[in-house]
């Protein structure tokens, strides 16, 4: 998956950019108030993106 694609993703259900750190950028759902880290990778492993949308409590992308 594209991390463009996730990052849209993420933002459609709520989800919002918290802060860019040095090879990651950090993700929040205050609603379910959890936090994930995404990787600045072109393309981010199907298994991982369903990791990163476990962790923001949301549900998986159904690429």
């Amino acid at each position: 998956m594209k991390r463009r694609d996730l990052l849209r993703y993420l933002e459609q259900r709520g989800c919002e950019c918290l802060r860019e750190g040095g090879s990651h950028t950090i993700y929040v759902n205050r609603q379910e108030q959890k936090v994930s880290t995404i990787p600045r990778h072109r393309e981010i492993n199907e298994l991982l993106a369903r990791k990163i949308c476990k962790d923001l409590g949301i549900l998986e992308p159904l690429h």
